[in-house]
């Protein structure tokens, strides 16, 4: 039935702007942002869905524009000062041929064992390296991306509270001539103060766990990336070598071709929109219901001593969703990936119609209770006592080497190894692992008789990404 269903597929005569049905190229015929917007909603989501699970899935081909000869991994667009001795390799990149290549486990989307890890070089991003040597790159495991759109959409209405806090502050002090001092919170959050004064400058020394700007960035271990469609323009790039026109195109370096291999204008907005939805629209991880009465039993007793020796300060058991509508591109985008301005209307796919959105608990105002484990806030989490994190050499987008974002924990049972590297075995070793802020619900942990540590790993395990 399968083989007849696949002929019935390429049944047909052809046309002549037609991909043949054997071609292995990925981004043969490209996606029209603007054909996209005219669909209804429910369309919209369905043809950017699949297309984007295509391109997250498939394998790019040289066709595609696979390889940069003459363009670096860095972020910004950066010329080669020689070409690669190696197209293909685990170093500066590209090192992989597939988004699922390293988001693989336990489905498409998810996180990636030790074989997977990358190696980060924003510290320097004009080199050309070819070395694992940590005073050049950080090693890093890969992230999940279920639930990754309720994610974004938190971080952006804790950016909206953040900075009418921010704004509310200058104008009060404008007005009054003094002064004012705010508390800068959302969500239960806190993020520290600020102290706005009268000629409009902003102290900002006692901002917490957030960029100055106060723009929220959910994304990487280091919380460094606003959108799921900055994460993706930097990973196809560096990852792939396809340079999507958005930020490697004319517009901004002067050619069609950045990294002169002979393809020009690899990736279009719409397939790069394509590949954001299908990851917004991942289902949130969930937790285990088929376990034993043993099981359930330690899980209970573990999420109550998880909150008690105080993993839950930070690892918040969920945050309020107040919309679940999702804008691509998003509001807080930057030069370099595509803003509200260069659209004529941003897509907008509600979340809320989605099946494991509907599932979610809601609080007594009607907001989604997203239950990620997490505060999307970052955190100095290493010290001389319990260095493991804090064991880099290089400081990502200007954030301290011991700091990082908290990991959201729904989805933890299936995602071993842990750790930044994913160097660490167990989840007891990664509790373990951890010092500065969270040294003392560590001690806490250690402790504790070894039956209880037992349950708050019991409930931890309890947590997975649904097959």
């Amino acid at each position: 039935m399968a083989c007849a269903l696949a002929l019935t597929a390429f049944a047909g005569p052809l046309r002549a702007d037609d991909p043949l049905p054997w071609s292995e190229r990925l981004l043969e015929t490209p996606l029209s942002l603007e054909e996209i917007a005219r669909l209804p909603q429910d369309k919209a989501r369905a043809r950017l869905t699949e297309r984007g699970e295509k391109l997250f899935v498939g394998k790019f081909v040289r066709e595609d524009g696979v390889g940069r000869p003459e363009a670096t991994q860095a972020i910004v667009p950066t010329r080669r000062r020689r070409p690669a001795a190696l197209e293909f390799q685990r170093l500066a990149g590209p090192d992989a041929n597939a988004c699922a290549s390293c988001h693989n486990e336990p489905v498409a989307g998810g996180a990636g064992a030790f074989t997977a890890n990358v190696f980060v070089s924003e510290g320097f991003e004009s080199a050309d390296f070819d070395t694992i040597d940590p005073q050049f790159s950080n090693e890093r495991g890969t992230n999940a991306l279920q639930g990754s759109g309720l994610i974004e959409l938190l971080a952006r209405e804790m950016t909206v509270e953040l900075q009418d806090t921010r704004d509310d502050a200058l104008a009060r002090a404008r007005a009054s001539g003094r002064p004012v001092e705010r508390a800068l919170a959302s969500k239960g959050v806190s993020f520290g103060a600020i102290t706005a004064h009268p000629d409009g400058s902003l102290d900002i020394a006692g901002i917490e766990g957030i960029d100055p700007d106060l723009v929220l960035r959910p994304f990487s271990q280091k919380g460094v990336f606003g959108s799921l469609r900055q994460f993706t323009v930097n990973a196809l790039n560096q990852h792939h070598g396809i340079q999507p026109v958005e930020r490697f195109g004319a517009q901004w370096t002067g050619t069609d071709d950045f990294d002169a291999d002979g393809f020009p204008d690899e990736i279009g907005a719409g397939d790069v929109s394509a590949l954001v939805v299908w990851q917004a629209t991942l289902p949130a991880p969930t937790r285990k219901t088929d376990l034993p009465a043993s099981w359930r039993e330690a899980a209970g007793r573990g999420e109550r001593l998880f909150a008690e020796i105080g993993c839950a300060t930070c690892h918040k058991p969920a945050l309020p969703l107040n919309s679940a509508v999702f804008q691509d591109p998003a509001p807080f985008e930057t030069a370099g990936t595509l803003r509200g301005v260069d659209v004529g209307k941003p897509l907008s796919i509600d979340l809320s119609r989605l099946a494991f959105v509907k599932a979610l608990p809601r609080d007594e105002s009607g907001a989604i209770l997203v239950p990620l484990f997490g505060d999307l806030k970052r955190h100095r989490i290493a010290d001389t006592r319990n260095p493991a994190f804090g064991n880099e050499l290089l400081g990502q987008r200007f954030v301290d080497r011991d700091v990082f974002i908290t990991a959201e924990l729904w989805g933890i049972g299936s995602t071993a190894p842990y750790g930044h590297r994913g160097d660490l075995t167990t989840l007891d070793e990664a509790i373990r692992a951890h010092g500065g802020e969270a040294s003392e619900a560590r001690s806490a942990y250690v402790g504790r008789a070894d039956k209880e540590r037992q349950a708050i790993i019991a409930f931890l395990r309890s947590l997975e990404i649904a097959r």
